[in-house]
């Protein structure tokens, strides 16, 4: 593994936890839209790092950044304080993030034939 590629991974691995971060802030305070623009943002960071990595692991880096993230701030502090409310918006910005995450980065790579773009055999 080259050096830009180990650094384009540890890029989308902080990235990964700045998106949990945000997003874990944004999903409760504007329901439901936050929900959707957080959920986006985990699809967008996962789908982009396929894509500008060429690899599937482009992909698992930030969604496995994000869900480390994110199970960290559902952990009770000792104050009593957390993050994350018992609500219907937590959990399915808990478990769609991961759902989604996974989707994104287990999507295959097909790779397109040489040559012109007309069908072949014609």
């Amino acid at each position: 593994m080259t050096a830009p590629r180990l650094g384009g991974y540890v890029l989308l691995a902080v990235a990964g936890v700045l998106v949990g971060t945000a997003g874990a802030l944004v999903q409760g305070a504007w329901f439901p839209g936050g929900l959707l623009l957080a959920l986006l943002a985990v699809v967008g960071l996962c789908y982009g790092g396929v894509k500008v990595m060429g690899a599937r692991m482009g992909g698992g880096v930030p969604a496995g950044a994000w869900t480390v993230a994110v199970l960290l701030l559902t952990s009770a502090r000792p104050e009593g304080d957390f993050l994350f409310g018992a609500g219907l918006g937590s959990y399915a910005f808990l478990l769609g993030g991961m759902f989604l995450g996974v989707m994104c980065a287990t999507l295959p790579l097909v790779p397109q034939p040489p040559g012109p773009p007309v069908r072949l055999g014609k």
